[in-house]
């Protein structure tokens, strides 16, 4: 059942980063896709009815790794207690930036809610790149399986590396520039005229960045981990995962100068997906390794709850998520189509 709820979390984790995923890259490229005020609030307009539904699957997978595994849940929250409450101040600022953009008429209080949403948006990307790369480089747990790290010491990746070092730099700048792909195609996919053709070349753009840092990263995460590859090596079938991320991430220009929106995003979203579940496969059963000693590492085996309570608490999520996915379908079926701009900058779609 441990296994079960790895992967139900994992699942979880995935479909927060692909859905929020790319109203945080709508975000991060809101300064520059669009370059006045209709064209700030079409943007605004394409992710609005949704990018608050799409963090509950953060909350969900906080949820479900409090019950599933308290142990790890505990040690990482206590361990990541700054950057976690920077990220919560991140998500508070970033939904501030698009409730109150439009309570008042005044073109400076536009442009400071402009700028909170955008680099509330952009520094939440860099901080989970950091924390995807925290997990995978570890962290320096004691034998209870507690740990502190401070926000950075000397920047290299040993034993006692804090959460900012030159890998996870690199991850949180990896992470940043896929969800600025991601969320360009859906800018892309969802409006009209400018600012569909700056999505356009910023996605276009973008790419170019993202085969870079996926292709130094890999070396990367070999140093620093070179055990990440065993679990392929003894299940061969796990090299379909960075297969299919590969093979989204190439043929993600095809559709781009094609004008297939749909599909350029759909391959984003695959990109990410596939990123996510290979290091997933790979970790596993190793929830959160030690950077250390490998036996202070917190599994699925020694941070999980009881059998009785992850067997009821199935049948529960199962309820729960079935709600949350008609919920999710409806929504996205009610507002599909392209946001276009309205007489005296109101919109129609």
């Amino acid at each position: 059942m441990e296994t079960v709820w790895f992967m139900l979390v994992a699942g979880m984790v995935i479909a927060y980063v692909v859905l929020d995923g790319f109203d945080l890259g709508a975000g991060a490229i809101h300064l520059f896709a669009a370059k006045n005020r209709a064209e700030r609030a079409q943007i605004l307009k394409a992710i609005g009815p949704v990018w608050d539904g799409n963090e509950v699957w953060l909350i969900a997978a906080g949820g479900a790794l409090f019950f599933a595994f308290p142990r790890l849940y505990a040690s990482s929250f206590s361990g990541f207690y700054l950057p976690l409450m920077i990220v919560l101040w991140l998500l508070m600022l970033r939904g501030v930036g698009v409730e109150l953009r439009s309570h008042v008429e005044d073109p400076l209080w536009h442009a400071l809610f402009d700028f909170v949403f955008f680099a509330s948006s952009a520094l939440l990307a860099v901080f989970f790149g950091a924390a995807i790369g925290n997990v995978v480089r570890g962290v320096p747990l004691d034998a209870d399986g507690y740990f502190f790290a401070a926000l950075w010491t000397d920047f290299t990746a040993g034993p006692d590396a804090g959460i900012l070092d030159w890998y996870t730099l690199l991850t949180a700048a990896l992470a940043l520039a896929a969800l600025i792909v991601h969320g360009s195609h859906y800018i892309a996919l969802k409006t009209l005229g400018d600012v569909e053709a700056r999505a356009r070349l910023i996605a276009a753009r973008g790419w170019r960045a993202l085969v870079l840092l996926t292709v130094a990263s890999l070396p990367a995460t070999l140093y620093v981990r070179p055990a990440l590859l065993n679990n392929f090596f003894a299940h061969p079938w796990g090299w379909i995962i960075p297969a299919a991320a590969v093979a989204a991430l190439a043929v993600m220009p095809y559709f781009h100068r094609r004008r297939r929106d749909l599909a350029a995003f759909l391959c984003s979203a695959l990109y990410l997906a596939g990123t996510i579940t290979g290091a997933a496969f790979a970790l596993y059963p190793v929830v959160l390794p030690s950077s250390g000693d490998p036996a202070y590492s917190l599994t699925v085996y020694n941070s999980k709850a009881g059998s009785y309570s992850m067997n009821v608490g199935l049948v529960w999520w199962l309820l729960g998520i079935t709600l949350a996915v008609l919920y999710f379908v409806m929504v996205y079926r009610l507002f599909r189509g392209k946001v276009v701009l309205g007489e005296e900058g109101g919109y129609g779609s």
